[in-house]
């Protein structure tokens, strides 16, 4: 599942009397002024923030250089291939001839000219889906539901309790989002209401904290018009600019709302769409060519953050130069399915791809074999696949988030990297807050916070999650693949590991808990990724393109 994180500092809840009742909830981050939109990029020496060095890279130790061309892949929710900042950096299947009906290319896909879309088929696309949870409670349900539990065999009884547990958390978490959509959606239609209401009356665009202390209410409508607005400002602040409020607490109120309606509801089911036959997870060839989708905003932010155009002077740079984009859709807005997270591996091997970007993750994977083979047979052919920790502020030694590093077999992928979430200094609040972290599982942090990247329309947006942190770190791979070729994709995961910042005596609030521990304690290397220290050391083992 890929999050759109959204930083909540406040949770304002007030009761308004008289004129009926309002909590007041969800404010958007205070965002620092000083705080370039490209920090990711900079370094702490020359520039001060906790970056990937990437500019000073380039304008040092690779300046002048000669590089080849990287493919990366990025699974996930689509990609805008026309935005103005992607468009000239797109991989182009040129084996295929474009809308002609036929599979060129005898891959399989037809028509797969700038990748391939697994969630969709002839008569539209995915757009929600439900979570693995509430797929597993309902291939469970008709097997158990109706059992007396004194009478489950000892056969059974390991898959009995895992039954319960399924459907405790199910239960739980459905109502939950129901709840929480209840709720927020109304705060969110009483503050509209409110703002509406009170901009009609002064004949306003937009309201402001004196503009509302100067109506004199003269019946219960504006009298709970005013109140509302004024503990609005009260808890908010008197600059507090309604509408960016109500932008956030109307996506807080969505967020909610896909949870209740899509991804726990147990009677959905967007399978139709595509039309492959799902009980066979071995199928390859289903899905279209409409690698964008209904809702690539995800896709096309982790595209930028990797290879936005370095030259175009629009919008921002990208980590890579010398970077070719292949979009593969196959995360739905709910949990990926490991069938379509193995063919989009596959997929992407097959047609090229040296590096694949995997920003999505969930807690659940019984089709966990099926994708174990896709991944062993990228390691196979040198792939690096790099992969973003999570945004459930847990340890994942203990909580696994699919897909994962290691095989049912136990044997761990050698070409695989787990990436955590940084913010730009260090400090206290260095980690993000809602980082997955773990000494085993989680080789590196990475940028991860208010990381100002590419979305759909020619547009630009900050986004928050290991999302982000997980192709910056797919970035730095490229640099490196295009520099030194002869750099395997073991070779370049052990670059990664052994470059990285160190900040021994840092101590971090950690994810979950605030407790303060060491940063070094949270991953694998204990350290951040180092682009320009990773192209010092794999200069001493690796030789340049040459030109």
């Amino acid at each position: 599942m890929i999050v759109k994180l959204k930083w909540i500092l406040l949770v304002l809840v007030a009761v308004l009397q008289g004129a009926g009742g309002l909590a007041q909830t969800s404010i958007t981050e205070n965002e620092p002024k000083t705080v370039p939109d490209d920090w990711f990029l900079l370094d702490p020496e020359t520039d001060f923030f906790q970056g990937v060095s990437a500019e000073r890279v380039y304008n040092t130790l690779l300046k002048g250089k000669p590089a080849r061309t990287i493919i990366v892949a990025v699974i996930d929710s689509g990609v805008d291939i026309f935005h103005e900042d992607l468009k000239d950096v797109i991989w182009v299947n040129t084996k295929e001839i474009p809308n002609n009906g036929i599979d060129d290319d005898k891959n399989g896909y037809v028509d797969d000219v700038y990748g391939w879309n697994f969630i969709g088929g002839k008569n539209g696309n995915v757009n929600e889906d439900t979570y693995e949870l509430t797929r597993e409670f309902v291939r469970l349900k008709p097997r158990f539901e109706n059992i007396d539990e004194k009478k489950v065999g000892k056969k059974q009884q390991a898959e009995y309790a895992y039954w319960k547990d399924i459907k405790a958390k199910f239960e739980k978490r459905a109502k939950e989002a129901t709840n929480q959509y209840n709720l927020y959606n109304s705060f969110y239609q009483n503050i509209s209401f409110a703002n509406d209401t009170l901009k009609k009356i002064l004949k306003v665009d937009r309201l402001t904290a004196e503009m509302v202390d100067t109506i004199k209410p003269t019946t219960p409508v504006k009298a709970f018009a005013k109140n509302a607005m004024n503990v609005l400002y009260k808890n908010a602040g008197p600059d507090a600019d309604a509408e960016s409020f109500l932008e956030e607490l109307h996506e807080v109120a969505h967020y909610y709302e896909v949870q209740a309606l899509y991804g726990y509801n147990e009677n959905f089911d967007s399978r139709e769409i595509v039309g492959d036959d799902y009980s066979n997870p071995y199928e390859r060839a289903y899905g279209n060519n409409d690698v964008k989708g209904p809702d690539a905003e995800h896709g096309t932010h982790v595209a930028g953050i990797i290879a936005a155009n370095r030259n175009n002077n629009l919008g921002i740079k990208g980590i890579a130069d010398n970077v070719k984009i292949m979009s593969v859709r196959a995360v739905p807005n709910g949990d990926e399915r490991d069938k379509d997270v193995a063919n989009a591996i596959y997929y992407a091997v097959d047609n090229g791809a040296h590096i694949i970007n995997m920003s999505f993750g969930k807690s659940y994977s019984p089709q966990k074999e099926v994708v174990d083979k896709a991944v062993r047979y990228a390691e196979s052919k040198g792939v690096l696949l790099v992969h973003a920790a999570g945004n459930d502020a847990k340890n994942s030694d203990e909580d696994i988030n699919y897909p994962s590093r290691f095989y049912k077999d136990g044997k761990e992928c050698k070409t695989w990297v787990e990436i955590g979430a940084s913010a730009w200094g260090v400090d206290n609040s260095f980690v993000g807050s809602f980082s997955n972290y773990g000494k085993k599982t989680v080789d590196l942090f990475s940028p991860g916070v208010r990381i100002y990247s590419t979305i759909p329309e020619g547009q630009y947006k900050h986004n928050d999650g290991t999302s982000m942190a997980s192709p910056a770190t797919a970035g730095v791979a490229a640099i490196l693949m295009a520099y030194f070729p002869d750099l395997s994709a073991v070779q370049v995961r052990e670059i990664l590991r052994q470059s990285t910042r160190k900040f021994d005596n840092l101590k971090v609030a950690k994810p979950g808990s605030g407790q303060e521990v060491l940063f070094k304690d949270l991953s694998i290397t204990g350290g951040l990724v180092n682009a320009y220290e990773a192209v010092k050391l794999a200069m001493t083992i690796s030789k340049p393109v040459e030109k």
